[in-house]
């Protein structure tokens, strides 16, 4: 009994150091405010914004948004991330565990000359398991659940984003469409002119200056009508990369509406920052982060304490030899192995500080991303509020210009104006209802960009973290 005294003292030790526990790095995030410092849409009410698609009152876009999210090469290595985390989580679970391991052995000799020959054969259970005295284990096991829960919210903040290219792509070809209509009647208006200006000039009523410039004029509508062509081909060209559809079916596709901006269902935006922030899958992924960068702290830290294995074997054996044979069951309880770190030159110290560091960092990139998420917010809100004060000027301008061309051709009708002056009041009203769908196309961008920084729809899944749950900040 006096040669055990020495190893249950170190075992009494064991357990009163890991009473104390391990640091954990501690930091808050910057607080969120209160309230929203911009106006709120009127209009909508809070719904599910993940079928948002489907409700605007064009279908080809939720097909369009759907394609995208299936051939989005940034969704695939979303998803493959996330098989890699599940498969580190698995390992992390598993360290908590016992080990289990089969072994068996067969051997036959002799031993000595002349001896007869003799055999050997056993099979036995090999089992270890590591005491988590420490809480190493468990914060490595935390850290891999949390990145795994962040590498799924990636995976829907990938989701959102590619919802929001494939849309802002098929509004701009539908924005393009548009404009491309109204140059090539501004261009065919220029070109009668023209014509008009140098019939003039032919009899001597206008000058030969003026009808360089309407020629002039003709043809920088020409290519101003070109060059719109030339980029509607090329927003085709993006949407086939981005659907993955054959550019023949895209086509055909497209060609059942043009130039119609697809009209959104309008929503509402919760008025408490901190709500719309739990909707947002990257600050919870940078949330999952910082908690996976804490337990990643402690990990380490634990590396710096004594570590307790226990081990056993069960099985049987059965020799033969010397005429004789002898079978029965085997076991060994032990060793209990003891690994206390005495000197190791500063790595599990650095290793510790290390940790710390990227906590820091992560807590960091978690600030930003609030911020960033604060932000796009409010943007999208500014711009939906200057959109919707200007509609009523641009519409109040289309209107009048409309009632001033209707005049002008009345008064060509009637002879009393020329078709110059017709031509003119032509090509502005077609430029004040550029103006007007321009602001639609910006309205239009507002609303998207308001339904990927709330998150699209998305609501955080509750994950269950035993390490530091108070230590990491939640929404």
């Amino acid at each position: 009994m006096r040669h055990l005294t020495p190893y249950f003292a170190l075992l009494a030790a064991l357990g009163l150091t890991g009473c104390a526990g391990t640091a954990t790095p501690t930091g808050s995030p910057p607080p969120v405010a209160p309230q929203w410092h911009a106006d709120l849409p009127h209009a909508g009410e809070l719904g599910d914004l993940r079928a948002w698609w489907a409700q605007f009152d064009d279908p080809l876009l939720a097909r369009l948004v759907e394609a995208g999210q299936a051939a989005s090469p940034t969704l695939a290595t979303a998803a493959a991330n996330i098989a890699e985390a599940r498969a580190a989580r698995v390992a992390g679970r598993a360290a908590l565990l016992p080990t289990l391991d089969l072994s068996a052995s067969a051997s036959r000799g002799r031993a000595e000359p002349g001896a007869p020959a003799g055999s050997v054969a056993s099979a036995a259970l090999q089992a270890s398991w590591e005491l988590d005295l420490f809480g190493g284990l468990r914060a490595g096991a935390d850290a891999a659940q949390a990145r795994l829960a962040a590498r799924d919210a990636a995976w829907h903040e990938a989701r959102v984003l590619v919802a929001a290219e494939v849309a802002s792509a098929y509004a701009d070809l539908r924005a393009c469409e548009q404009r491309r209509q109204q140059l090539d009647q501004d261009a065919s208006s220029r070109e009668l002119t023209a014509d008009i200006t140098e019939a003039a000039a032919r009899v001597g009523v206008r000058s030969w200056v003026s009808a360089d410039l309407a020629r002039a004029s003709a043809a920088e509508g020409q290519v101003l009508r070109q060059q719109q062509q030339a980029q509607c081909e090329l927003t085709v060209k993006s949407l086939v990369a981005l659907t993955a559809l054959g550019e023949p079916e895209l086509r055909r596709l497209l060609a059942e509406r043009t130039a119609r901006l697809p009209q959104p269902r309008e929503f509402a935006v919760p008025g408490v920052p901190a709500a719309l922030l739990a909707q947002r899958p990257d600050v919870h992924a940078a949330g999952l982060e910082l908690s996976a960068a804490s337990a990643d702290a402690t990990q380490a830290d634990a590396q710096r304490w004594p570590r307790i294995t226990l081990a056993g074997t069960v099985g049987t054996a059965r020799s033969q030899g010397l005429g004789a044979s002898a079978e029965g069951g085997v076991w060994t309880l032990g060793p209990v192995s003891v690994t206390l770190p005495l000197f190791d030159g500063g790595v599990r110290r650095a290793n510790v500080e290390a940790a710390r560091a990227r906590h820091t960092a992560a807590l960091a990139v978690y600030a930003a991303r609030l911020r960033t998420a604060i932000e796009e917010v409010e943007r999208a809100l500014v711009a939906l509020q200057a959109t919707a004060r200007r509609s009523g000027d641009a519409l109040a301008a289309e209107r009048g210009y409309e009632r001033a061309y209707q005049a002008t051709a009345a008064s060509y009708g009637a002879g009393a104006e020329s078709l110059l002056v017709l031509e003119d009041a032509r090509r502005s009203l077609l430029a004040a209802q550029g103006t007007r769908q321009a602001l639609q196309r910006e309205r239009l961008a507002a609303w998207i960009a308001l339904y990927r920084a709330t998150g699209g729809g998305w609501q955080a899944p509750a994950v269950s973290l035993t390490h530091n749950a108070a230590a990491t900040p939640g929404l």
